[in-house]
């Protein structure tokens, strides 16, 4: 308190100053008599009535848009859960509560690079017998092609315990008519394991199993990216019968 009084008065003592000084100096400028105005030269009129020029304001540049952030919390996504089914080949299918994993979209983002990145929900689901696991995670931004998906396939491998990191045994096949990556098992996994990943533009699956009728089962049961149809084979060129030979009718 003492510091801001005397603040204070040291701010009205300047006040003060510089009131007396603006007064002295009135005073002695009322003394002075005012000079008489001299006429303005031509050019000084016509350097007067011409506006100075006015430089140009430069545009300033736009700031780049900054480039998405893995995402360590989880919302809850009713609409992403409600894709998965309740049941699969006749098989329990669990969705977990929210509430009940500590993973976060940017926990499996780190599997698939900058498409990871931009992870806005996650989803998790299970089966117990046969053992199965699904991620689903809903993407922000533009959508994601199933192709796009090919330099993650050895990362998105190992994040569910696939030891090997060459990609080379991934394979893109169709299944239910939409296009997705597998691989099969190692000597890290169980027996008849699969490994499934693709996307349906909007949404990324990843998913491992070791019946691999029920993982079919299931990717069949959610969205996927449509294969595309097979380019028509060019018509067969049509081959000119030959011209019937007029027959010569017997002579009567």
């Amino acid at each position: 308190m003492t510091s801001f009084r005397l603040a204070l008065l040291r701010l009205r003592g300047a006040a003060s100053a510089m009131l007396g000084a603006s007064l002295v100096l009135g005073a002695c400028s009322s003394a002075d008599p005012s000079p008489t105005p001299s006429a303005a030269s031509p050019s000084a009129e016509a350097s007067q009535s011409s506006s100075p020029t006015s430089t140009p304001t430069s545009t300033p540049t736009p700031a780049p848009s900054p480039s998405p952030t893995p995402r360590f919390t989880n919302e809850p996504d009713d609409e992403l859960a409600g894709l998965i089914p309740e049941t699969v080949a006749g098989v329990p299918v669990v969705v977990a509560p929210f509430d009940e994993f500590a993973l976060t979209p940017g926990d499996i983002g780190t599997a698939y690079g900058e498409i990871g990145d931009r992870f806005a929900s996650l989803v998790l689901a299970y089966a117990e017998v046969p053992r199965l696991s699904l991620y689903a995670m809903r993407v922000g931004g533009d959508a994601v092609d199933t192709e796009d998906l090919e330099p993650y396939l050895a990362t998105a491998g190992r994040y569910v315990g696939i030891a090997g990191l060459d990609p080379d045994p991934w394979e893109e096949i169709v299944v239910a008519g939409n296009r997705v990556w597998v691989r099969p098992e190692d000597n890290a996994t169980a027996a008849g394991t699969q490994v499934y990943t693709w996307s349906s533009g909007e949404y990324v699956f990843l998913l491992i199993g070791v019946d691999d009728a029920v993982n079919r089962a299931l990717v069949e049961a959610l969205p996927g990216q449509p294969a595309p149809s097979p380019a028509p084979s060019p018509p067969e060129p049509r081959s000119e019968s030959p011209s019937a030979v007029p027959s010569s009718s017997p002579e009567g």
